[in-house]
């Protein structure tokens, strides 16, 4: 009875296994797949991929040469009506002078079940259309047509690329779970790639070697008479080259949804993906062409590139600007500030990023706009030109991700940096209220590249050791019926005032100050002003008066209030029991607190809060709490320092549970009474 019991179950496991692999195939969409309500293991999913293959081959074509196919195939289930964004779908594609891609969008279906019976609805012509993005890329939109909570939608499109050494980078891991993710190259001898997994999952890989062969077709005029003469015919011959393609496939299954957590600078660094290199072309009877093997190489290609190492050297558009510039600047520090102002006031920045130029520094300057590209790489030529010690570095922005593995297209930015005995001076002159040492948050991304004039390169640290200070001095008073009336001085540096400014520029101050009434618990403000507004190299300072009415509760003749106001961290943001990525916090801070509190008259003080420190090890912050009364008037100190501007996953529990005693002790009320 048990064997034909064990013989069953294999029956059984045998049937679904073959059905599993029918259903990787578009079109065979089951009338279980339409019933399934929720996704069996994850409640709260609002879609989940069913299932998604990538292909991507390097062929031969005789007019064209190896051009790169990406085929994608997809089939997701729709659970909510959240999930409804799933139906529209949109495919990149590079679309700019020298590089053209081309994406056709094929078997567009949504599936819906009516009536016990499947209804296939095909994606209408106006449901695709070309967008440009910008003017290196386009993209191909595609909205699924009569999409419903339930629906299953199916797509497949090719990129054809004329470029033989691009593979795009795969994920198998998205915000939804994944079923079922399969992606295979097949790849010529004649490219060495490195391929690099991320993430904490990673999926299974196998590899195998298939024989290939280009054929050539030949075709040469020649004459049927002698010494010239006679009449012309066309003869054709064909060649034949073999080759080995390697053919590696990976394959993910039920890849849970990635789920977003607090101070973390980009999911898409712990996404489980797999992405591919070009490191080396090795074409027959010609010599090896070694491209980015290691951080050196990668550098080195980068710096020889036209439209960068070249792009340091020219310094004849700028020269004589340059010395009125620098008349009377006789320290670096003098030379260094009054050359990145002249950057930022001469060229201003057209919101293209880029490690190289795309206009060239000499029209850049002249036009007075640029990318990064070309306004950094003129402030390192201003640099050198002044004496100092400068070079570019590069950079991958935070919303590029992290450059964890050498490759070329792992930066996306570039920097200058000056030598001096003390240390690196980090510059960018793109953004107005970035100041020495001082970058816009989207460059502060782990590590950069330096590259030396000899090619030679440096790893560097870009995220800042200095604290960035906000300073708060306020004054309150608490009347009978629990109304505050007060005065407020916040005094901010380096990152923090480079947040604030960024914050208020553009901003029409009543606008500004209608969205800080309402972060801040509906008070009134009023005798705004600002200080420093304009000298970056100063603090910024805001100053105004309020009023509000609901920080205090009067409850049976007593008045509760928690003392730093709309100040007060209510909310712990590290709640997960298990923390999987690392805290960004972008730089390290200190939040400092200088409060005074008048009390009514008629009142007097029945409870205070107790005075409170909670360090964390490794000097990672300190959080220090203390109040005490003196006729009448309250007052209290507060401090919270954070060291680290990146804590690992090591140190989360610690963290979390100094939050946690940080949230309680500033949420305590003072309780007033009356006498």
């Amino acid at each position: 009875m048990k064997s034909i019991k064990l013989f069953s179950l294999s029956v059984l496991l045998l049937f679904f296994s073959k059905v599993a692999a029918q259903e990787f195939k578009l079109g065979k969409v089951s009338i279980a797949e339409l019933e399934q309500k929720v996704h069996p293991k994850d409640s709260a999913a609002v879609a989940a991929v069913l299932y998604k293959k990538g292909k991507v081959r390097i062929e031969y074509y005789q007019d064209d040469g190896f051009v790169t196919l990406t085929d994608v195939e997809a089939r997701i289930k729709i659970y909510k009506k959240e999930g409804y964004n799933w139906a529209n779908q949109a495919i990149w594609y590079y679309d700019m002078p020298g590089l053209t891609e081309k994406v056709i969008v094929s078997d567009v279906y949504t599936y819906n079940l009516v009536d016990g019976k499947i209804e296939k609805t095909k994606l209408k012509s106006e449901g695709a259309f070309d967008e440009r993005v910008n003017k290196f890329r386009g993209q191909k939109k595609i909205t699924l047509p009569n999409v419903k909570e339930g629906s299953v939608i199916e797509y497949h499109y090719t990129i054809k690329s004329p470029r033989d050494g691009m593979i795009r980078e795969w994920d198998f891991q998205s915000n939804i779970p994944v079923n079922y993710s399969e992606f295979s190259t097949y790849i010529p001898e004649y490219y060495v790639f490195n391929p690099r997994q991320k993430g904490y999952i990673f999926p299974k890989v196998t590899s195998a070697k298939n024989n290939k062969a280009i054929t050539f077709t030949n075709k040469e005029r020649v004459s049927t008479g002698g010494f010239g003469g006679g009449a012309v015919k066309t003869e054709y011959s064909v060649d034949k080259l073999d080759y080995i393609e390697t053919q590696t496939t990976y394959i993910a299954q039920d890849f849970p949804a990635m789920k977003q957590e607090a101070f973390v600078n980009n999911m898409d660094n712990y996404v489980s993906s797999i992405e591919h290199e070009l490191a080396m072309v090795k074409f027959p009877n010609q010599p090896l062409k070694p491209l980015s093997t290691d951080w050196n190489s990668v550098a080195k290609t980068i710096y020889d590139y036209d439209s960068f190492g070249p792009e340091l050297n020219k310094t004849g558009y700028f020269e004589e600007d340059l010395k009125v510039v620098l008349a009377g600047k006789n320290t670096p520090d003098e030379k260094i500030l009054a050359i990145l102002n002249h950057v930022k006031s001469s060229v201003k920045w057209n919101h293209y990023t880029g490690y190289d130029t795309d206009l060239g520094v000499k029209k850049a300057y002249k036009e007075k706009t640029g990318n990064i590209g070309d306004i950094n790489l003129m402030l390192t030529a201003m640099l050198r030109f002044a004496g100092l010690n400068a070079d570019p570095v590069l950079v991958s922005t935070r919303s590029n991700g992290i450059s964890l593995f050498p490759n070329r297209n792992a930066f996306n930015y570039v920097i200058a940096a000056v030598q001096t005995p003390t240390g690196y001076v980090l510059l960018d002159g793109s953004d107005k209220f970035s100041v020495p040492n001082v970058l816009p948050l989207q460059t502060l991304n782990w590590y950069g590249r330096l590259i030396r004039k000899d090619g030679s390169s440096e790893e560097i640290d870009l995220m800042p050791k200095k604290t960035s200070n906000d300073i708060v001095f306020m004054n309150y008073s608490i009347d009978a019926e629990g109304k505050v009336t007060g005065k407020t001085r916040r005094q901010c540096t380096d990152y923090n005032a480079l947040v604030t400014r960024d914050n208020i520029d553009g901003v029409k101050e009543e606008a500004y100050l209608e969205k800080l009434e309402n972060e801040n618990n509906k008070i009134e403000i009023s005798e705004y002003s600002r200080t420093n507004e304009k000298e970056i190299l100063l603090p910024m300072i805001e100053s105004y008066s309020f009023t509000g009415n609901n920080f205090c509760e009067v409850i049976g003749g007593k008045i509760y209030v928690s003392p730093m106001l709309f100040f007060t961290e209510d909310k712990n943001p590290f709640k997960q029991e298990i923390r999987e990525y690392p805290v960004d916090f972008s730089y390290p801070f200190t939040d400092k607190y200088n409060i005074v509190i008048k009390i009514p008259e008629g009142f007097v003080v029945e409870t205070l809060p107790a005075p409170a420190v909670i360090s964390m090890a490794d000097n990672l912050g300190t959080f220090k709490f203390n109040i005490a009364a003196n006729d009448g008037t309250l007052q209290l100190v507060v401090s919270h320092q954070i060291n680290e501007a990146i804590v690992s996953t090591e140190k989360y529990e610690m963290l979390k549970e100094y939050y946690k005693g940080m949230v309680a002790k500033e949420t305590e009320k003072i309780v007033l009474k009356r006498i």
